[in-house]
């Protein structure tokens, strides 16, 4: 069994923000593979779904601690299911990476992502994988007016929503080969 978590914060203010990519990435999971649709569960405070991924029982999951409380919904998961970190993968929003890529690692530090870290903290491991989205459309100028923090919160520009489908279409490539 796999678990794949999506990084993001819950809400209607937040749905298309830069910081909720991983709930996005996991919403067109659940649509490609045909899942069912997101429930609420509490014992864990989360949006959760499951089905089959590549011949594999998975469970799509969105925490709603918000971003930087993540690990208290991971390890509880964790230990329900008896999972190991290698059963893990964690999408998330990447400042580091210019909008349209991904990065796949497998053994990494936070790198300043709070919600990873949080992650790493309660799991006492940074050895999962993790699939970075990234998300820094900003210019110079505009990367000298606002901080990595504020432009995370604000949303997605028309155009980037509409380059999203392909570049999750990639990541669905990458977890056919996990």
């Amino acid at each position: 069994m796999k678990i794949y978590i999506g990084l993001g914060n819950p809400g209607t203010q937040y749905i298309y923000t830069r910081h909720n990519a991983g709930f996005l990435a996991v919403d067109h999971l659940r649509k490609q593979y045909d899942l069912s649709p997101f429930r609420y569960d509490k014992k864990y405070n989360a949006e959760v779904t499951e089905g089959m991924i590549n011949n594999e029982k998975v469970l799509l999951i969105k925490p709603q601690t918000f971003m930087n409380s993540s690990g208290t919904c991971v390890r509880a998961l964790m230990d329900y299911y008896k999972l190991s970190p290698e059963d893990l993968i964690v999408l998330h929003d990447e400042l580091d990476l210019p909008f349209g890529t991904i990065k796949i690692s497998d053994d990494s530090r936070a790198a300043g992502h709070n919600g990873v870290q949080n992650i790493i903290d309660h799991l006492e491991t940074q050895t999962f994988r993790r699939i970075r989205i990234g998300v820094d459309a900003r210019d110079e100028i505009m990367r000298k007016n606002i901080s990595g923090r504020d432009y995370v919160l604000q949303k997605f520009s028309v155009k980037e929503l509409e380059d999203l489908p392909p570049l999750f279409e990639k990541i669905i490539e990458n977890t056919k080969k996990l």
